[in-house]
Formats: structure tokens, C-alpha cells, sequence
């Protein structure tokens, strides 16, 4: 069966807020969840690229990198802007990073303070606070915004799933 891309994914936004604290349970549990998955591999099952596709540990840094847009939007909402911010759909900061160079094991640590203090943030925030997505065009909730970013490392846990 072929994965679904990304960029092809439609949201259907305006989940209940009673989904927010289940939610971020799912955000916080990405980082165990790449612990998991990358333990037993040798650095060059990691570090392995298909043609020009990231290999394992690109995904894992392609998160990190993200999560700065992650904190960026948090402060779009908290400064009440009309639209978020855009991401830079290049990933020019994922591909200069050259993650392959690093070591797993502080990649993961990076991960996971990272996606913590995003969690820390966005539980400051009304999950019914709205902004409109700059791709999408529709309206988002902080509610939506978790959701969408759970979305977004799950499609790379399943694309790093496949590698293995």
C-alpha cells in the first residue's frame, strides 16, 4: 500500500477540545516512540539514504528542525496574528543541518527537550484560540495545531518505519 504525501493530506480541522489532553499524550509520546524505533539499528542503517530521500536520522533532526515553526506559531497565537506563520516547505534548515553527522543518541535527547518545552507552551494557550493555516487556508485551533503536528510525526514515523 502506498503512503499518503504530506503535501496530498487534507485536514478536516475542528476537533473537540476535549481531544487536547489526548492530544498532547501523543505529542509527548513521539520521543519514546523514535527511542524505540532507532535503538537497535547500527549507525549505518541510521545514516542510510535512498537516492535523494532522508535517511532515518534526517527525520529524526527534520523533527527537531521543525519544532522551531512549532514555537513560532505558538507565538503567532499568543500575539493574536490573523494567519500563521509559513513553513519553509524547502526544508532548507533540515538539509543544510547534515543531521547524518550527529550522533543518535543527542539527536533523541534534542528531541525530546525540544518537543517538551513545546508542550509547555501550548498548554499556556485556549485549545479554541484560532488562526488560519497559511497552506491550508482554513481556520485553526490550538487544538487543530497539536493534532496537525502529531499528524506531521507520525507521517515521519511511518516513512522511517519503511526504511527500516
Amino acid at each position: 500500500m502506498q503512503r499518503v504525501k504530506w503535501l496530498d493530506r487534507q485536514f478536516e480541522l475542528g476537533i473537540s477540545a476535549g481531544m487536547f489532553p489526548l492530544i498532547l499524550e501523543r505529542l509527548r509520546g513521539t520521543a519514546a516512540r523514535l527511542q524505540e524505533m532507532t535503538a537497535s539499528l547500527s549507525r549505518e542503517q541510521l545514516t542510510k539514504r535512498k537516492g535523494e530521500a532522508w535517511s532515518i536520522q534526517e527525520h529524526v533532526g527534520h523533527l527537531i528542525d521543525l519544532d522551531e515553526l512549532h514555537l513560532g506559531r505558538i507565538d503567532d497565537y499568543i500575539n493574536n496574528l490573523p494567519v500563521l506563520r509559513a513553513a519553509d516547505m524547502s526544508n532548507k534548515k533540515t538539509y543544510e543541518a547534515d543531521h547524518n553527522k550527529a550522533e543518535l543518541k543527542n539527536l533523541l535527547a534534542t528531541f525530546r527537550e525540544e518537543r517538551e518545552h513545546f508542550i509547555q507552551r501550548i498548554l499556556t494557550l485556549d485549545p479554541l484560540q484560532v488562526s488560519q493555516h497559511p497552506r491550508l487556508k482554513k481556520p485553526m485551533r490550538v487544538v487543530d495545531m497539536a493534532f496537525f503536528v502529531a499528524e506531521h510525526d507520525d507521517q515521519h514515523l511511518a516513512i522511517m518505519r519503511e526504511l527500516i
